[in-house]
């Protein structure tokens, strides 16, 4: 039973560190591959656990909110996709009646382009089965310290493959062959997708750095500075050249949000973290200064934060379409707020009011909040909204209340995540790629879990 169970957290880490390396898993090969391993692993831990007549469920308690709020998503995106009465869609969405008066069934769905919901559907629900993986699987200190390190892992190999291919000179990546260029990518097409995958990492590292700092304040001077000293260099310097690497691969993806993002994030949370970190160490004052000084000046300067900052000055709004984009897409709010158009429909249903001042094509609002408020509804999109929200509000009670130093750092790395994450999205849509949103979600099951792992009961020896 111990075995099997340590086998299936590997092949859990395993597929975590897989992710982004088929182009961030965006392709119905690479998600498809999410789906299979997801529902797997999920069906025979259950089966395992019924053969053996052990009670799992009192492990979900404490996550209850967390897991309620994304399964009836779920049922929402179901609801969107099953063929309901045309009076029934009239009352819930008035303006389909104009859409649907030109097709002769008389049962119809919410969504107006249900082959793409089914598919958010099913990569919804292999979303909420690694959820739930981590929550069965990551239950001991150990655990947790090797699912940050794999997640650091896959951040630093992304960066350092990400940066030499950017530097190679070559037409074509390496691996499946795409186009290549001067800007590093990493696994992912998109740039964005890239410097927000490796925003992620860099923050669950930082958290990671944080959680070694010993909060021993006890000793002599000499004692507490070889302490400070030891706890930045003896052992961790592995965790913190990833960084370094992972921050120039960031640079090098001249992305202008993705920079920003990262330190706005970094600046808030350490702020937050040196008033209200529950016995802070001095320590935490010191790694905190060492990333704004090396990764900022030293770093940014050898690798390109001057191209990053002339973009920034370069932007030409009136050749941006992106504010248009959002113009036109409030009026697909209005035309389906309560239902939206249904999950992965924006491409299909963005032409409808876009105006002949935008001449290229979008098949994603770059802008999450809007794209999510078009897709799913405002009434869903406060719904996941709100639980992020709680994501964070748990990390504050965490690096607030809880002695565990682990904890603590989980948790500073997990407020970091989120917040860059909210800023970022802004702009972009980083949660429609798959690596990207499976880490997000995996991060706000780590904000639960550094409030609750370990708090009310001890884990089983071994797991």
């Amino acid at each position: 039973m111990k075995n099997i169970n340590k086998a299936q957290f590997y092949c859990f880490l395993m597929l975590i560190f897989w992710l982004p390396i088929p182009l961030g898993s965006n392709r119905p090969w690479a998600w498809s591959i999410i789906e299979i391993v997801a529902f797997s692993l999920l069906a025979f831990h259950l089966l395992l656990a019924a053969k053996n007549n052990e009670n799992i469920w009192p492990r979900f308690s404490a996550y209850k909110p967390l897991i309620i709020t994304f399964s009836i998503v779920q049922i929402w995106l179901l609801m969107q996709i099953i063929p309901l009465p045309n009076s029934l869609l009239y009352s819930l969405s008035p303006n389909l009646a104009d859409i649907y008066s030109y097709y002769p069934s008389t049962f119809n769905t919410l969504s107006l382009d249900p082959s793409e919901t089914k598919v958010s559907l099913f990569k919804g629900l292999s979303y909420l089965a690694l959820m739930l993986l981590s929550i069965l699987l990551v239950t001991s200190e150990k655990r947790l310290k090797q699912l940050l390190l794999v997640i650091i892992l896959s951040g630093t190999f992304q960066a350092v493959y990400g940066s030499l291919q950017a530097m190679s000179g070559d037409s074509l990546s390496w691996v499946i062959g795409v186009k290549n260029s001067t800007i590093a990518t990493g696994g992912f097409i998109y740039k964005n997708h890239f410097a927000n995958f490796l925003l992620l990492c860099i923050s669950i590292g930082i958290g990671f750095l944080v959680a070694s700092l010993s909060s021993n304040t006890s000793g002599s001077t000499r004692v507490k500075l070889r302490n400070m000293i030891g706890a930045l260099i003896q052992g961790k310097a592995v965790i913190r050249i990833a960084l370094a690497l992972m921050v120039i691969g960031l640079v090098m993806s001249r992305s202008r949000m993705g920079n920003a993002a990262f330190f706005t994030a970094m600046s808030f949370t350490g702020i937050f973290a040196f008033f209200y970190f529950k016995h802070r160490s001095k320590g935490l004052t010191i790694l905190l200064i060492s990333l704004f000084i090396i990764d900022t000046f030293i770093l940014g300067a050898w690798f390109g934060l001057d191209k990053i900052k002339n973009r920034i000055q370069q932007t030409n709004f009136n050749q941006e379409t992106r504010d248009e984009v959002n113009v036109y897409g409030v009026e697909l709010i209005k035309k389906f707020p309560l239902t939206g158009t249904g999950a992965g429909s924006f491409y299909t249903v963005f032409p409808m009011v876009k105006g002949n001042d935008i001449p290229i094509f979008y098949d994603h609002a770059h802008n999450d909040y809007l794209q999510f408020a078009i897709e799913f509804g405002l009434p869903a999109t406060l719904f996941l909204g709100l639980i992020v929200l709680w994501s964070l509000w748990q990390t504050i009670y965490t690096m607030r209340h809880r002695r565990n130093n682990l904890m603590k750092g989980t948790a500073f790395g997990c407020m970091m995540a989120i917040i860059g994450m909210l800023i970022h999205i802004t702009v972009d849509f980083n949660l429609q790629a798959p690596a990207n949103a499976v880490y997000f979600i995996l991060i706000i099951t780590l904000a639960w879990q550094s409030r609750y792992l370990l708090r009310y009961k001890k884990t089983i020896k071994g797991l």
